[in-house]
């Protein structure tokens, strides 16, 4: 197989594949097993800096969501309408990322020494959980290292290719998206490739819980709740 058919699978035919695996998977997952659809947190385990690493985890991580989202799903004529180009959006994108990057790798670091070398935490984590931390650790790494890798294309050529790849692949035109993402460093598609394979194995692990967020909990009656006192004689 050559390098054009590679990229063909992966950049052409995997997105498709990633989405409609993650999709059906979490539908299935939510009909048939709603008991394993929590986030089994483990704190009860092992509680020290648990929650600092856990703040600061999912800061960071959000955030890095929020802004690989207006990267590559909001188009570019938004960014030329109100004036930002696509290598001021780059240098933008890579100090947020840089920021927000570290921020996580440090919550995330704390969380894999727990979960791998606590023995109680370690105990109670099945195959995926740290099969999902692990890919998500690395696809950590992998996107702060094209930090650097940017440095080098700072014309915004690289942000350019990711964004028409994105937006070929969300208009159902996969080989101008193949074409789009052909010459970008392989570092860029390596970690493009880990991102389709968080949505993969999405449905089959702990990360379902994302859906469940408590947002009607803001706006919820309070309970009052009392304790019941026996009566005296």
């Amino acid at each position: 197989m050559n390098a054009s058919l590679i990229d063909v699978f992966f950049f052409g035919v995997y997105p498709y594949l990633a989405s409609a695996i993650f999709f059906l998977g979490c539908l299935v997952r939510y009909d048939r097993e709603q008991y394993t659809w929590k986030a089994q947190s483990s704190q009860i385990m092992h509680n020290k800096n648990f929650r600092i690493a856990s703040i600061l985890f999912h800061v960071g991580i959000l955030a890095i969501f929020a802004g690989h989202f207006a990267g590559l799903v909001i188009p570019r004529e938004f960014y030329h309408m109100i004036g930002i180009s696509l290598a001021a959006k780059q240098i933008i994108a890579m100090v947020a990322g840089g920021i927000f990057g570290v921020i996580c790798f440090i919550g995330m670091t704390m969380l894999v020494h727990r979960r791998i070398f606590n023995a109680r935490v370690r105990a109670s984590t099945t195959i995926m959980d740290t099969a999902i931390l692990l890919v998500i650790y690395a696809q950590l790494i992998i996107g702060m290292l094209t930090i650097s890798i940017s440095m080098d294309h700072m014309d915004g050529s690289v942000m350019s290719g990711l964004m028409d790849w994105s937006s070929m692949v969300l208009t159902f035109r996969p080989t101008l998206a193949v074409e789009s993402i052909h010459n970008v460093h392989w570092i860029y598609k390596m970690h493009v490739f880990l991102g389709m394979t968080l949505f993969v194995l999405f449905p089959f692990s702990r990360l379902v819980h994302i859906w469940s967020v408590p947002v009607t909990y803001v706006g919820r009656n309070y309970q009052v709740v009392r304790r019941r006192v026996s009566a005296t004689k």
